[in-house]
């Protein structure tokens, strides 16, 4: 029997109980946590690879997500954005502490298309889109009255402009999980694990141990 619309694990005996489509399971615990998380439910800790196979983390907004993958934005000259060129393959892990679950992910990158960058970013506050287009993001910065100065240049330099342009450089990446894996806190560290794996075009589930 496949359950519908779990909200939990508790009662899930077999992987087969599990709802077939991770992203239905993965959109309903996104609901649940926004409806209780006080701060940024949709923060995820991004994991990236560079060139050298060095890895690095940070938190990052999840933005978007659909059956294709899951969205995130950023300077495509940062260090997240360089490391993804060389290495386009990324891994995240989302944690709701107070709802005592986790959903991890990995999976190939691609960037988004113009037209959705180009959305998200206009549909930012004026003052995010002058921070995100005078920023060398993680590059040196000798003074922060540098960044203040840039950021004032451009307000001068668009004043009275509708849109402020989005940087080439910027914009939104998507990726396309290869697996995702669900877990919830049991007691006594018997926790539940729930792990989806694509195969062509359907997905294997799998229960794991804690």
């Amino acid at each position: 029997m496949v359950a519908q619309n779990m909200d939990t694990f508790d009662n899930l005996e077999n992987a087969n109980q599990a709802p077939a489509d991770p992203f239905a399971l993965f959109s309903n615990w996104m609901a649940q946590a926004t409806a209780s998380e006080p701060n940024d439910p949709n923060a995820m800790a991004l994991a990236t690879v560079d060139g050298d196979g060095m890895p690095s983390v940070r938190m990052v907004l999840l933005k978007d997500y659909d059956q294709r993958g899951f969205v995130f934005y950023t300077n495509g000259e940062s260090r997240k954005g360089n490391a993804l060129t060389a290495n386009p393959v990324a891994g995240f892990c989302i944690h709701w502490k107070s709802l005592r679950r986790q959903i991890r992910a990995e999976g190939r990158v691609e960037r988004v298309s113009d037209a959705e960058s180009d959305a998200y970013f206009h549909s930012r506050s004026r003052e995010s889109q002058l921070a995100a287009a005078a920023s060398d993001q993680s590059r040196p910065l000798d003074h922060y009255s540098a960044l203040e100065t840039r950021v004032k240049t451009l307000e001068e330099l668009y004043d009275g402009t509708a849109d402020i342009p989005r940087p080439a450089h910027w914009g939104g990446y998507r990726i396309i999980p290869t697996r995702i894996e669900f877990w919830q806190d049991g007691p006594h560290r018997m926790h539940h694990r729930v792990a989806y794996t694509r195969d062509g075009d359907d997905w294997v589930r799998s229960m794991l141990y804690p």
